[in-house]
């Protein structure tokens, strides 16, 4: 006898943006980039049912447009489509002093471009960092951040088990 499969233990593909940075500065830019899909990554490769895949493009948080989010999911054949948003907290007079604590934000659309729902992690208010490198606070606030659009999508869907 055959096995049967059912749709929900199809591998979901999720297409991931690059993050927009807050505050605009091309210098900050890069290092965000490589510890937000750091943290994507190994938080990706826990789940053995989901595909991470990276587009080298930057949508805009607050204006995402829906055909936008359409065409890059049937472009990239992925299910879903998340677009976060890194905003950094500026302390000090200076205009280019940070500290090393951040907000992620993230929206989760399907693949034809509906808002599924949306998070954000503030990595000072969740845990009390003060100390610790900058990189360090970006990747555990992803990660909060996904665990945060995981526990609304569950509340969404509950009866199916969405592991998205």
């Amino acid at each position: 006898m055959k096995a049967q499969k059912s749709t929900d233990d199809k591998i979901k593909r999720v297409l991931y943006f690059n993050p927009e940075v807050e505050p605009d500065i091309e210098e900050i830019k890069e290092p965000t980039n490589t510890a937000f899909f750091s943290a994507v990554s190994d938080n990706t490769s826990n789940m053995k049912r989901n595909k991470m895949l990276r587009a080298e493009v930057q949508i805009p948080y607050d204006s995402i447009d829906k055909q936008t989010i359409i065409d890059y999911c049937s472009n990239n054949a992925t299910d879903f489509a998340i677009v976060p948003k890194v905003k950094y907290f500026k302390v000090g007079l200076g205009k280019y002093v940070f500290s090393n604590q951040v907000v992620i934000s993230m929206k989760l659309f399907d693949a034809t471009g509906n808002l599924l729902t949306e998070t954000d992690y503030d990595t000072y208010r969740k845990n009390m960092r003060l100390l610790g490198s900058t990189e360090n606070s970006i990747k555990i606030g992803t990660n909060g951040a996904i665990k945060g659009i995981l526990k609304k999508l569950k509340k969404i869907r509950p009866t199916t088990d969405s592991g998205f």
